[in-house]
């Protein structure tokens, strides 16, 4: 029975499983969306939670908690600025887990671990992405259009 057992071991050891929750949970505050497995979206949650619960807290302990958890000042200030406030009237529950197939080569269980309300902001990541494809594919075109020209001018030199 697992009884009184909580949490994950992930297959790692102590520090190696730590090290991996703390990127994961930095990166989600910095992405609002992570793709991982389902084992490590479950086992992360509780952190990240604690996190924006200290995030609403707001205060300088609370602000240095965070620090010694979070990998960088960009995952904490956002923490405090974007994320924590978003939820200042909800109590807990600001993940959502969305199972996604499993892995090509392993057959592992894959999910999206995303925070609530980001749906937003990754559809405007989705926009800037795309525009700036599109301003790269119009450049390219247009350096491919003046090689064309440019070898079309030496073709009627030669003849």
């Amino acid at each position: 029975m697992r009884h009184r057992i909580g949490g994950w071991k992930l297959g790692r050891k102590t520090e190696h499983r730590r090290a991996l929750l703390r990127n994961l949970v930095t990166s989600l505050l910095l992405e609002e969306r992570v793709e991982t497995t389902v084992t490590k979206a479950k086992a992360m949650r509780p952190h990240v939670e604690k996190m924006i619960t200290l995030g609403k807290r707001g205060d300088v302990h609370a602000r240095r908690q965070a620090g010694a958890f979070l990998q960088t000042r960009e995952a904490v200030e956002r923490l405090f600025e974007t994320v924590a406030p978003r939820f200042g009237d909800r109590n807990g529950g600001y993940l959502r887990i969305v199972r996604t197939g499993v892995r090509k080569g392993d057959g592992g269980d894959k999910a999206y671990i995303e925070l609530l309300g980001s749906e937003k902001f990754i559809a405007a990541k989705r926009k800037k992405s795309a525009d700036a494809r599109a301003k790269r594919t119009e450049a390219t075109r247009k350096q491919l259009e003046a090689a064309d020209k440019s070898a079309a001018g030496e073709d009627k030199d030669k003849k």
